[in-house]
């Protein structure tokens, strides 16, 4: 967690990290209405990490909508690979 002007506004740096998740979790962290910004940059093409930024209204610590949003979407992809996983033993059922 890089320096912040308060717990409201926070900037995580991820490591080994790109747009895949980058993109994902901002979706999914805007989705609180607690949050008041939420955006992510490359630091540059040839480093693999990001810049994770939250800034939260009120009181509302910023890691918490991140920890929200990283298990929130934790559920969706093994939503995603359970849903493949059962297609694909309907599938070969049917074979």
């Amino acid at each position: 967690q890089a320096d912040g002007t308060d717990g409201n506004c926070v900037t995580f740096v991820l490591h080994d990290e790109d747009h895949t998740l980058g993109n994902a979790l901002r979706y999914m962290v805007m989705k609180n209405p607690d949050v008041e910004f939420c955006g992510y940059c490359i630091t540059h093409p040839s480093e693999s990490k990001i810049n994770f930024r939250i800034q939260t209204r009120g009181a509302l610590p910023a890691v918490e909508p991140f920890r929200k949003g990283l298990n929130d979407l934790m559920g969706v992809c093994q939503h995603v690979l359970n849903t493949f996983e059962r297609s694909m033993k309907e599938y070969r059922a049917q074979r």
